[in-house]
């Protein structure tokens, strides 16, 4: 029923090297070609020059859950596409013509659904680029449509089957980049940030032990069991082995119950769809234990506070990507809020947005598009992409030469300009959209605090 976990050693063979710094980050750009290009959206500009976005559209297309168990995200995503696009052609396009968005639902993120969503994109709308927040549930099947295409793809599923799959045959899918970390690496995180929350003296734990519980897509698992293992590393003992749960599901008593039984001093819930965990949350705060409460992602989306309301305020969630607490992150959210509603999400509308970015000026740099089919000038903005290192409002956008994907700060490099911040986020004022900042040094604004329920 529940996917096989690889060992951290194993794991640790499709993520080296562990400790990346900057020697290794520019040897690394130098197989692409030539050097890193330090990028942010001023360069579109500059290269552009003045000159306005006119002739035929550029089809991109958004491959994203919009109805579904993920369609809070899903719509996001949309957005975020967007007004990446309306923002590029604002600044002149892509080397003066237009990018037009087109949006092909992935519905329940099974193969099922998205693979004949990329067939779509690329068939009837002839998209030169495909982006993606996340498919979860496909087993990566959309990279094959994407890897016949010939054409650039974006997404952040998270995963490390991303790896397998380019170290695997990297000319096969030289076109598919994944701008976010592996979902391992919220395991070490996880572990580093509570231990320093306990070694700094902003929370002392009446414990060492650690419970864990899992949905059972196979993200969630690797996370589990990452934390699982690597626990006893940082001082932390697991109060009972991983407990597996069936998601799609809102009944959490029987795993509640375990870890009522156990008392730990921490508690992890790495499935990470909101609705779902928010549920969970309500039906924690019945009997709640005298525990730190985290939830894999799914807390930084308002739907998650909707539903919890004031029992969600002091539980913790991680991401990423999201938008930094500076002059670029304050005025992305307010634009995207501006644009789509105070209720929006503007870290999940990010994803696709810092892709989009991205992609346009790797392309920009390269001559210009690859439609379906043209290999080499997708070839050549694949190079553009990993040499470009792309300062969103959520850090940099910083693609390893040899996994194709992000590398993740403080996790993977001591250096924040070398590596994606991953950032730990706490719910202080449920009826607001914004979450406070709690780490990773430097970008943390905000104090942590007790969660009510353990005053």
């Amino acid at each position: 029923m529940f996917t096989k976990y690889r060992s951290y050693k194993e794991i640790k063979k499709l993520t080296t090297p562990v400790d990346i710094g900057r020697r290794n980050v520019l040897k690394g750009a130098a197989l692409a070609g030539a050097g890193t290009i330090a990028a942010s959206a001023t360069m579109l500009q500059t290269i552009n020059d003045g000159a306005k976005a006119q002739g035929e559209p550029i089809p991109v297309g958004g491959g994203n859950p919009i109805t579904g168990m993920a369609a809070s995200d899903g719509l996001e995503f949309m957005r975020g596409l967007d007004m990446a696009c309306e923002e590029i052609n604002e600044w002149g396009g892509i080397l003066g013509r237009p990018v037009e968005p087109h949006h092909e639902d992935t519905k329940s993120m099974s193969a099922d659904d998205v693979v004949p969503a990329f067939n779509r994109l690329v068939d009837r709308h002839n998209c030169h680029a495909i982006f993606s927040g996340y498919n979860i549930g496909s087993q990566n099947a959309e990279y094959e449509v994407v890897a016949d295409a010939g054409i650039i793809f974006m997404n952040m599923n998270t995963l490390l089957q991303h790896h397998d799959m380019i170290l695997g045959d990297p000319e096969r899918y030289f076109s598919c980049f994944q701008s976010d970390p592996a979902e391992y690496w919220y395991s070490p995180g996880y572990l580093k940030m509570i231990s320093w929350l306990r070694d700094t003296g902003r929370w002392t734990p009446r414990n060492n032990k650690i419970a864990i519980l899992s949905g059972s897509l196979p993200y969630s698992i690797v996370i589990a069991e990452g934390i699982n293992e690597l626990a006893p590393e940082y001082g932390w003992e697991i109060a009972f082995p991983v407990e597996l749960v069936a998601t799609p599901t809102n009944e959490w008593g029987p795993a509640l119950q375990k870890v009522r039984e156990a008392d730990p001093a921490a508690i992890v819930n790495t499935h990470f769809i909101a609705p779902e965990i928010a549920a969970c949350q309500n039906q924690f705060m019945q009997n709640p234990t005298n525990s730190l409460m985290y939830y894999q992602y799914g807390p930084i989306l308002r739907a998650f506070s909707d539903i919890a309301q004031e029992n969600s305020v002091g539980v913790m969630a991680s991401i990423l990507l999201a938008t930094l607490r500076d002059e670029r992150g304050f005025a992305y959210d307010a634009k995207y809020r501006s644009m789509f509603g105070e209720d929006s999400t503007p870290a999940a509308g990010l994803q696709t947005y810092g892709m989009m970015h991205h992609y346009a000026i790797a392309a920009s740099l390269a001559g210009g598009t690859g439609e379906p089919g043209n290999f080499e000038q997708n070839k050549r903005i694949a190079e553009f992409l990993i040499r470009t290192t792309y300062r969103s409002p959520g850090g940099t956008f910083i693609l390893h030469p040899e996994w194709q994907a992000a590398v993740p700060y403080p996790d993977a490099t001591n250096d924040p300009t070398l590596g994606m911040p991953h950032l730990y986020y706490q719910i202080q004022d449920w009826q607001s959209t914004d979450r406070a900042l709690i780490a990773p040094e430097p970008y943390a604004v905000d104090d942590f605090i007790l969660p009510p329920w353990m005053s």
